[in-house]
């Protein structure tokens, strides 16, 4: 892997980060299920990531929005982008540990994500039956981890907007 240097994302880098989730992502990303929980409300910054490249180019992105399920506070994990470039380099593990490490560090207790469980079940995410995303969302890709043991322990319901992290 050639040098990345991983930053906290700045306001200054939105335009760069979302050009990378539009190169990423088919047109229309913003209709999935998903971003109803993102519309209006602040990103947790703290795990908001950027990887950099010896260039000072963007090379993968990671973003967390906090929601609540059943009045419960968790993150959402996502979107996770790497440049087509960098594919195969371990950017998006990378991003995925260093995030997750810090939202531990941060005192969150458990994270949830739409996504592939065969991809994310390396970093030791697993479905959420009782937990609720909004149609279209195919149930079986609501995945969770727990930062803190049995955090997501008799937590069930949909998934609702919260108000700030």
């Amino acid at each position: 892997m050639r040098l990345i240097r991983l930053e906290e994302e700045t306001p200054e880098d939105w335009w760069e980060v979302e050009a990378l989730y539009d190169l990423c992502f088919a047109p229309g990303r913003e209709a999935l299920s998903s971003y109803r929980f993102r519309d209006g409300v602040a990103p947790v910054r703290d795990l908001c990531l950027v990887a950099r490249d010896e260039t000072g180019g963007v090379a993968a992105v990671i973003r967390y929005w906090p929601v609540r399920i059943a009045g419960v506070a968790a993150l959402l994990l996502g979107p996770v982008a790497v440049h087509p470039t960098r594919h195969g380099e371990g950017l998006g593990a990378l991003l995925m540990m260093e995030s997750l490490s810090l939202a531990t560090t941060l005192g969150w207790a458990r994270v949830m994500l739409v996504g592939d469980e065969p991809y994310y079940r390396r970093f030791g995410f697993r479905r959420l039956d009782e937990v609720r995303m909004p149609p279209p969302t195919n149930p079986a890709r609501v995945l969770g981890l727990e930062l803190q043991p049995g955090a997501w322990r008799g937590i069930a319901g949909p998934v609702e907007k919260a108000d700030h992290a």
